[in-house]
């Protein structure tokens, strides 16, 4: 087998496409020879996620499954195949445990992991049916893998994605379909800029950091792009950690 982290000729469907990782990991796959698709929620932002990868617009709400399994066929349809699927879409809202309200859980949850399975789900039933293999990959979290204050609900849900994706890969397996996650440390994005700008949070992150540094879009594209490569042919249930060596201590 020759060495390759080339996609040419894979069709690959990226949610949450519009910034920070989402959009980072669709040009990186689209630059690794991949077509792209990434989805937005809203119709005018994904038309011009479109424009600039290239390829056909995709709304999709990943809290609703309808919107999910409609967008997904719809990829699916239009290029013959759907090879990869990368979970970005993501949601955090910081509370301490005892400010979390009913409603923040249920869109972090609903977001995060409900989103995840779903999508999972109607992209794996394609590539099933076509018999060709396929790829999916989870974007969790360091938060997946260690508790972080502040982040209850969003440590839940990262953590069930890990999970998750062990059991895709399981089940998955037989179909040659590979199941593995990414799971970056703080990555410097829109997202997280609040966080990052506060001087407290900031000196307590790169605390624990053994690399001293928070980490860049580029290093979780380059996670990713391995992941979905035929060099990692031999990778399923794996949570890949990007994280500077925090849960290192």
């Amino acid at each position: 087998m020759s060495l390759s982290f080339q996609l040419d000729g894979k069709v690959a469907l990226v949610t949450g496409a519009s910034r920070g990782l989402g959009a980072g990991i669709a040009t990186g796959l689209r630059e690794a020879g991949a077509t792209v698709v990434g989805t937005s929620r809203d119709p005018e932002s994904a038309a011009q996620v479109a424009e600039r990868l290239g390829t056909v617009p995709a709304v999709m709400d990943v809290t609703d499954v309808a919107s999910v399994r409609s967008s997904i066929d719809n990829v699916a349809s239009e290029f013959g195949r759907l090879d990869l699927l990368v979970n970005n879409a993501g949601l955090n809202v910081p509370q301490g445990v005892f400010d979390v309200d009913e409603e923040s859980w249920d869109s972090v949850i609903d977001t995060n992991l409900k989103g995840s399975f779903f999508a999972s789900q109607a992209a794996a039933r394609h590539m099933v049916t076509r018999g060709e293999g396929g790829r999916i990959i989870n974007v969790a979290s360091q938060a997946g893998v260690v508790g972080i204050e502040e982040r209850s609900a969003y440590c839940a849900s990262k953590g069930g994605v890990v999970l998750l994706t062990k059991v895709f890969a399981i089940e998955l397996a037989q179909h040659e379909i590979t199941v593995n996650a990414v799971a970056p440390t703080f990555v410097a994005t829109e997202l997280t800029r609040n966080t990052l700008e506060d001087p407290e949070w900031r000196e307590r992150i790169l605390s624990r950091i053994p690399l001293g540094r928070v980490g860049e879009v580029e290093d979780v594209v380059a996670a990713t792009v391995y992941l979905a490569s035929p060099a990692a042919a031999m990778v399923t249930g794996h949570t890949l950690l990007v994280d500077g060596g925090w849960t290192a201590w």
